[in-house]
């Protein structure tokens, strides 16, 4: 596996590997990249269901490789996302262990700077597989790690899988043009204006209300799991007073340094 394969484009030259040749844009530099890498196995396709991957399922379909595409749930996923997910016959939904209510009381609530329900629900799948991503550099702004990010990457928790983000140097515009030309089909939070298509209240989320008042019922879910953690009182619950305290803080999402660092310092000695 690696850039020693030669693949081809179907109606090139075939004495002509798509390793040596400029290609024309990229669509056809995506398709390039997800020929040369394809593993033997077959990639293992992170599926999420939105607009990135949906481009990134019909790319890995034009380029011709073997995948297999794989959606994790996280339990607090947008129903409308969920619904539009399981109209995609080869993508194969992942339950987890534990839903995310069940690990906020073990492990309190997730925050800008310990997001690990991502590693825990989002992340999980794919040890041991080059697994296919739909990850952008320019996929949102203030992501600045992401501008740092190769096509091919090694896992920093589980060296034994691989990335491949083939649209990685693709801006927005050019994702919603494909989806157009190519009448690829689409969640429909997108017409509603939600610009993200990730999980409820995610700690990464600024306007909370909307999605407060759209999804009543996952947020009474998150609430009463924050209590049962708050009732444990673990270090970090312990500096509030309330539950209720606890619960308003984090839907707060004040975006200060200031309260980057107390954030840090309040959890530190967390369980």
């Amino acid at each position: 596996m690696g850039l020693e394969q030669l693949n081809f484009i179907d109606g090139q030259d075939p004495l002509t590997p798509t390793i040596l040749r400029k290609p024309k844009d990229k669509i056809e530099m995506a398709i390039m990249r997800l020929q040369q890498f394809e593993p033997p196995e077959g990639y293992y396709l992170a599926f999420s269901g939105g607009k990135d991957s949906v481009v990134l399922l019909d790319l890995a379909k034009k380029a011709g490789v073997k995948s297999d595409a794989h959606y994790n749930l996280t339990t607090i996923d947008p129903p409308e996302v969920v619904q539009f997910i399981k109209t995609f016959r080869e993508v194969k939904i992942e339950r987890p262990e534990h839903t995310m209510c069940e690990l906020i009381v073990k492990k309190g609530l997730p925050r800008r700077q310990g997001r690990w329900c991502c590693e825990e629900l989002k992340e999980r799948g794919g040890s041991g597989r080059v697994v296919l991503t739909g990850i952008r550099w320019l996929e949102a702004k203030g992501r600045t790690r992401r501008a740092h990010r190769g096509m091919v990457e090694t896992c920093y928790r589980d060296r034994s899988k691989r990335f491949v983000h083939p649209i990685i140097d693709w801006t927005t515009d050019e994702v919603w043009q494909y989806i157009k030309d190519n009448h690829i089909r689409y969640c429909s939070l997108y017409d509603e204006g939600f610009e993200r298509l990730g999980c409820i209240l995610c700690p990464m989320v600024r306007n909370v209300a909307s999605q407060i008042k759209r999804w009543p019922k996952i947020t009474e879910a998150l609430r009463r799991a924050t209590y049962r953690y708050w009732e444990r009182q673990t270090p970090g619950g312990q500096k509030f007073e309330t539950a209720e305290d606890l619960w308003q803080w984090w839907l707060k999402r004040d975006q200060s340094r200031i309260a980057f660092q107390q954030e840090k310092m309040m959890f530190d000695s967390d369980d």
